[in-house]
């Protein structure tokens, strides 16, 4: 009588499948560890550009407004602001005559770079009542909190004043902003400048 022998296939070993699970939950893990921090990355990229948009903006809209502006007064602490005043070392304030307002000492539009609380932290604020503080402050921060200036940043107007150096030239400003970003304990310097140059012809 011939014996039949039967021919069975061996299955994973309990070592070996953990050993499988354990390599596929450490790839799993990985994946998601790279997922999560890319998406992190694209969300901090995404803020510093809403940022930088902001400053942007900032730039644009004092440049934009200096442009149909006139006598442009440097450094507010010193005399009429209806007289036309050049600082070409910089100051940290200046105020013109916006395009249609009439010239009196209430209505200037003026720009200053102030001391935050913290030392060596400036803002910057804007002010279209010839920056009057009282009976109600009429200055409005224009950058946002993530960023600060510091104490390079500048207003430099030339070209604005009788028997200024630089003669029959159109007045124009400068503007130059200097400080760092501070986003989730991350520090970003920037640096950024733009001119202005005014489109009245003085007579």
């Amino acid at each position: 009588m011939q014996k039949k022998y039967l021919k069975t296939k061996n299955g994973f070993t309990l070592v070996e499948t953990m050993i499988s699970i354990s390599l596929f939950l450490i790839i799993i893990i990985s994946g998601i560890g790279a997922l999560v921090n890319t998406n992190l990355i694209g969300s901090k990229a995404q803020n510093m550009r809403s940022i930088m948009d902001n400053l942007s903006f900032i730039m644009e809209d004092m440049s934009r407004n200096l442009k149909t502006g006139y006598n442009f007064h440097c450094d507010i602490g010193i005399g009429d602001l209806t007289t036309p005043r050049t600082c070409a070392e910089g100051g940290y304030s200046m105020a013109f005559e916006a395009s249609g307002n009439t010239e009196n000492p209430d209505d200037q539009w003026v720009y200053k770079i102030e001391l935050g609380a913290k030392a060596g932290e400036y803002n910057i604020f804007k002010s279209t009542e010839g920056g009057s503080t009282s009976p109600v402050d009429t200055f409005v921060q224009l950058n946002p909190d993530e960023v600060v200036l510091g104490v390079d940043s500048k207003f430099l107007v030339l070209g604005d004043e009788t028997g200024d150096v630089i003669q029959d030239q159109q007045p124009m400003v400068i503007i130059r902003l200097v400080g760092e970003i501070y986003y989730k304990d991350t520090k970003t310097p920037f640096s950024i400048q733009t001119s202005a140059s005014q489109r009245f012809i003085e007579s």
